[in-house]
């Protein structure tokens, strides 16, 4: 046990010593590359052609980081620029010829998600309907089904796959129900 601590100090003690080393090195480096970076961006941008932008920037640019969001959140509201999320960094030469034959063979798009609307049904077949909804919608007692049934037009399921409303329309269709794909 003890020889395991002393190692475990010994070797603690060594990285502390050369972390104190390296620290010069490493605030050095950072000194010559932000010397690097600054002799590099010397020359001034150029001035713009209308003085009133160039107040404007010079304004924009003492404000803090809160005062510029605050900025940005008016403009939005004022100018009624809505959010949109910015797509992310790609290749952009191939990917933008793509878009563009995309859009132009754009056709509308089929909708593929539908609500299931009962409509209304044959008296002679409200039993069966009614066990056919309670069946479908499981939390729905037998009286719950009954009243569903009756305070037509209802919807009957939401956000289905095209092709399971085309199978439960028809299933409802075959008991006597008029149902309706929105």
């Amino acid at each position: 046990m003890a020889s395991r601590c002393y190692t475990l100090l010994c070797s603690t003690s060594r990285l502390a010593s050369a972390r104190i080393a390296l620290a010069p090195l490493a605030s050095r480096s950072r000194w010559l590359a932000t010397e690097t970076v600054s002799s590099s961006s010397a020359a001034p941008p150029p001035p713009p052609s209308d003085p009133k932008i160039g107040r404007i920037v010079d304004d924009i640019s003492g404000l803090t980081l809160l005062q510029a969001a605050d900025l940005v959140t008016l403009l939005k509201s004022r100018l009624n620029i809505q959010e949109i999320a910015m797509p992310a960094a790609s290749a952009a030469a191939p990917a933008a010829a793509q878009v563009e034959e995309a859009a132009v063979e754009e056709k509308p798009k089929e909708k593929t998600i539908f609500n299931l609307k009962l409509q209304s049904f044959d008296a002679a077949a409200k039993p069966k309907i009614i066990r056919e909804v309670k069946a479908l919608i499981p939390n729905l007692t037998l009286i719950d089904a009954k009243k569903f049934v009756e305070s037509v037009p209802q919807v009957l399921k939401e956000n289905m796959p095209k092709e399971d409303a085309d199978k439960l329309k028809e299933v409802l269709e075959k008991l006597g129900a008029v149902v309706v794909l929105e």
